[in-house]
């Protein structure tokens, strides 16, 4: 589900559809929107587990202040997904805690 029409933004702009992976699945998403919106999209609600409880985060802030959204990117951890811009090719996996470690 994507909004297509926004009371104050008006209408999105038409872009080209690309395919990247998460968590090894092949999905669909439109260039330069935040991978966030093209996971919400995709019904992917779960970005990150906590390291000490395992809780599942997703999207909150939406503008790129919090760390509940950071996800693993091309092998880059702690990528904030809200604030993102999608390309196609792209490797998105789920985070499991917030470190510094790079994940192969």
């Amino acid at each position: 589900m994507r909004i297509m029409h926004h009371p104050i933004l008006g209408e999105s702009e038409k872009k080209d559809l690309v395919i990247f992976t998460f968590d090894g699945k092949a999905m669909e998403g439109y260039q330069s929107e935040p991978i966030a919106a093209a996971l919400r999209a995709a019904g992917v609600m779960v970005h990150r587990h906590t390291q000490k409880e395992n809780s599942p985060r997703g999207l909150f802030c939406a503008i790129g202040r919090c760390t509940d959204c950071v996800m693993v990117v091309d092998g880059k951890p702690n990528v904030r997904t809200c604030v993102t811009p999608l390309t196609a090719g792209m490797n998105v996996q789920t985070q499991y805690g917030v470190s510094a470690k790079k994940t192969d």
